[in-house]
């Protein structure tokens, strides 16, 4: 069963956090009243314009941009910052549009290697991991495969300010499945999930204080072996899958790819790595750059 959100006013934040939710909320509301393409261009450009901006991403994404690529110029940094933060407020808008990013998908089809596996997977009720990043709009293919008749749940890392977060899930619970939180109590669900054959999705591109040092885009970062330690506990199919998004900002070009191969954790998230890397260099502007991915391992 998929978590319930607590009320608001049951939530433990500050005072900044509820302000911050209630102008986010505004803003939602006031972008939900448009239609669904214009809602999407302008979350993107207020995001982008204004938001990004202050809340100092376009900074963040442009100093991770020159770390990874030195080469790149001021004016480059500068203009893949911009499609990052649009990006960003389009996938933003578009998860509180379930319905209608659902009947925009509606004849959209997911391609890759991945799916004779995937169709095998499910007739015989093993265990389904699927790996994907902060990159173009990571539920996309999720809703495809919800389509195709794939209950998918997931396992997401709670966000700071417990009011956005209590109606953002819900933006994840209305897709596919059931989603737990990370945590003790969300990884039993998890778990029990996985042992009775389900399917579900993490996102494995952020940094994980208790992870390993896998190098990504030339630079370490730690990262999470757990889903990996999982597929192999559980005999469950890893398989990436990513929905890039088209030039016209809208539509998606969803791909489901090969399962990795079982071997050990660290080997088997080294390729699931590799695998993102090869969608940044061929999209560098869908990745959110904005992520504080390679933080420094903490010194006793």
């Amino acid at each position: 069963m998929a978590q319930t959100s607590p009320p608001a006013d049951a939530l433990d934040g500050s005072f900044a956090d509820l302000v911050t939710d209630r102008a986010l909320r505004g803003l939602l509301a006031l972008a939900m009243a448009l239609p669904y393409e214009r809602r999407v261009a302008m979350m993107g450009a207020i995001t982008r314009k204004v938001i990004g901006p202050l809340a100092g991403y376009r900074k963040r994404a442009e100093v991770n941009l020159a770390m990874i690529d030195p080469q790149l110029t001021a004016l480059r940094r500068r203009q893949i910052a911009g499609y990052v933060l649009d990006n960003m407020g389009r996938t933003l808008i578009e998860n509180y549009s379930n319905k209608d990013l659902g009947a925009r998908l509606a004849t959209t089809e997911i391609t890759g290697e991945g799916l004779d596996a995937l169709a095998e997977a499910k007739a015989a009720g093993r265990p389904v991991l699927f790996l994907t990043a902060h990159f173009g709009n990571y539920e996309v293919p999720r809703h495809i495969l919800h389509r195709m008749g794939y209950v998918i749940g997931g396992i997401y890392r709670p966000m700071r300010n417990p009011y956005f977060n209590s109606h953002y899930i819900r933006t994840m619970e209305d897709v596919s499945g059931p989603v737990f939180p990370q945590g003790r109590r969300g990884t039993m669900g998890f778990v029990k999930h996985l042992r009775a054959g389900g399917m579900a999705t993490l996102l494995f591109d952020v940094h994980d204080v208790g992870g390993a040092p896998i190098s990504y885009l030339g630079q370490p970062a730690l990262t999470s072996l757990s889903a990996a330690e999982m597929a192999l506990k559980f005999n469950a199919l890893l398989i990436p899958y990513f929905g890039t998004r088209s030039g016209d900002g809208l539509s998606f070009t969803p791909t489901l790819e090969a399962p990795i191969p079982h071997s050990d954790p660290l080997t088997m998230m080294q390729e699931a790595t590799r695998r993102l890397e090869a969608r940044v260099a061929a999209n560098p502007e869908q990745w959110f750059w904005v992520h504080r991915r390679w933080k420094a391992p903490k010194t006793a």
